[in-house]
């Protein structure tokens, strides 16, 4: 039910979506851009992609990233296609993070920017993302952080006002999550954006079965 209603509210946000969410998108997308190097050779999932603006930093750098960005949005990836048209490594498709329509050991990169707190389960969400990943591939995630204090308010006040809104985790649940999820966290950072926003950043890797043997 949760999907049904993320998808109902972003369908009808998706041509204002860009405006109304500038400042926070492009401070969000250029700080996890800048924070994280992603190798130009690297093929990359964008989870919950939205309208594409993580694409167009990335394509900045390198013109030919192999990207595929997923959004349970039609709406909203209708807008990234119109900005991608031009490029035909870029690729854009409706799709649940819990159920995603790739095969096994897909990806060398996942991308997951600002959606982790819609998630109703976070833990298939992340085996998901395990799952299309590579052996050695990592997982990239920035979110909200509930830290700090304002996020504690903002989950708090969105879990009884916006039925999309799941909810947000402190830096210690996130890592946990991922461990859980059989992730090894390589880095992780905190940082605040302005008054509201607190936010997180984690990267972490799946490990191939031989290469955990090897490291014990």
């Amino acid at each position: 039910m949760n999907e049904i209603q993320i998808q109902r509210q972003y369908d009808e946000l998706a041509n204002i979506y860009d405006l109304r969410w500038r400042n926070y998108i492009i401070n969000t997308l250029t700080f996890l851009h800048n924070w994280e190097q992603i190798e130009q050779q690297s093929s990359i999932l964008d989870v919950a992609c939205g309208t594409g603006e993580f694409e167009r930093l990335l394509l900045e750098e390198n013109p030919k990233q192999e990207i595929i960005g997923v959004d349970i949005s039609e709406n909203m990836l209708n807008v990234a296609r119109k900005k991608y048209q031009a490029y035909s490594n870029v690729k854009f498709q409706q799709a649940s993070v819990h159920s995603l329509p790739f095969n096994s050991h897909s990806f060398d990169v996942v991308v997951c920017a600002n959606s982790f707190h819609f998630f109703d389960r976070p833990q298939v969400a992340l085996g998901e993302m395990k799952r299309v990943l590579k052996p050695n591939g990592k997982v990239i995630i920035i979110d909200w952080n509930k830290d700090y204090f304002v996020c504690r308010i903002c989950d708090w006040f969105l879990q009884f006002f916006d039925p999309a809104h799941q909810q947000c985790y402190t830096q210690a649940e996130l890592h946990k999550l991922l461990v859980s999820a059989q992730f090894e966290v390589h880095s992780a950072t905190k940082f605040r954006l302005g008054i509201i926003w607190g936010m997180m950043a984690a990267t972490a890797f799946f490990r191939s079965q031989e290469d955990r043997v090897r490291s014990q």
